[in-house]
């Protein structure tokens, strides 16, 4: 698989069951967080063709509830690596069964290391921006990155 077919978005849907809200009917931050990481986990894992884990997750900014019974459109994609991490940018939406126009409810960036059956750091290949919003996503998660100490980089 090419670079271009590796960092094309990952895309899931997910319902909002009762079990998934709180008192109010609304999809706990928890769940949806849940959702991301996995939509995120799935699309480095296809950048990278290797086991992920999650290092991190950093701007990561809710914009409105989602309510039992709207679907949840989560797009996430690669947009930044390292040597031994990959940086996914991921947007949630909520849709409502009966108006199916997509409202962004939260989005942010999450950092996945990719991983031998050790659990061992491995390299990953490294992605090359293309376009203005892909350099733009570049630099955000970059800044995000830059911003924490673990070093992993």
């Amino acid at each position: 698989m090419d670079e271009s077919e590796r960092s094309n978005p990952v895309i899931q849907l997910n319902e909002v069951f009762p079990g998934d809200t709180n008192a109010r009917n609304t999809l706990f931050g928890g769940r949806l967080m849940s959702i991301m990481d996995t939509a995120a986990g799935m699309a480095a894992s296809k950048f990278c063709s290797e086991d992920v884990v999650t290092i991190s997750v950093d701007a990561l900014k809710f914009k409105r509830p989602a309510f039992q019974g709207d679907i949840i459109r989560t797009v996430a994609r690669v947009v930044w690596t390292s040597p031994r991490t990959i940086g996914i940018h991921v947007t949630s939406c909520r849709l409502s069964r009966k108006v199916w126009n997509p409202e962004e409810i939260c989005s942010g960036f999450f950092f996945m290391v990719a991983v031998d059956g050790s659990m061992k750091p491995t390299a990953v290949p490294q992605f090359t921006p293309n376009g203005e919003e892909e350099s733009r996503l570049h630099r955000m998660a970059k800044q995000a990155r830059d911003g924490m100490r673990d070093g992993d980089s």
